[in-house]
């Protein structure tokens, strides 16, 4: 009688899924002593001044998260609110104020912060170049990004920047300056291409 053969990429499957779920449990584990409301945090993450982040219901992240917290005011910096998720290698940086809002989903590789080293013009400031700039006095100004936003990968946040509710950045986007609700902006400097408009429920092309 012939032997029956089983392939064995069947139990290479079963395997690989076993593995998945023992990383998946330390993942859990971990989360759970560090931060305890949230869903999950992925190691390997950084969490630098976590005393002055507050983090909501429900959070989770992908590898590589970093969150740098240093506030100059002895204050929460870095507020994220329920059901936020990040995906792999998100880094924020703040030293006054980043507030994310609820429901907001991040792609991987964004960079979200509140301070720039040195001042280029603002307020007619400027900085003295020949100061190296690890030693140049911080520029500081506060970002907000409000509720259902959706951030697409290698964007950044500049100080500053208020996103609106709804809206969304495009890939590889730079935003330094405010963004409406409910809009679509894309490109370095993002600028608003679609808005939502609740009478037709579309998104149409500004002008």
């Amino acid at each position: 009688m012939q032997k029956q053969f089983v392939e064995p990429k069947i139990r290479l499957f079963n395997k690989y899924n076993l593995l998945s779920l023992v990383g998946l449990s330390l993942n859990f584990i971990v989360t759970k002593l560090v931060c305890p409301q949230a869903k999950i945090i992925k190691y390997p993450f950084y969490l630098r001044g976590k005393k002055y982040m507050v983090i909501g219901n429900n959070f989770s992240s992908g590898v590589g998260l970093r969150m740098d917290a240093f506030p100059s005011n002895g204050r929460n910096c870095i507020r994220i609110g329920e059901n936020v998720q990040f995906n792999d290698y998100v880094h924020i940086a703040a030293v006054n104020s980043i507030e994310i809002g609820k429901n907001v989903l991040i792609a991987s590789k964004v960079f979200i912060t509140d301070h720039n080293h040195g001042f280029y013009g603002a307020g007619d400031v400027h900085t003295d170049p020949t100061v190296v700039p690890i030693n140049r006095e911080l520029s500081v100004l506060p970002v907000v990004i409000d509720d259902d936003v959706w951030i697409g990968e290698f964007v950044s946040i500049l100080p500053g920047v208020r996103i609106g509710k709804g809206s969304i950045i495009g890939t590889m986007s730079v935003v330094s300056k405010d963004i409406p609700p409910y809009s679509i902006a894309v490109g370095s400097p993002a600028k608003v291409i679609k808005k939502y408009n609740f009478d037709s429920k579309k998104w149409e092309k500004t002008a």
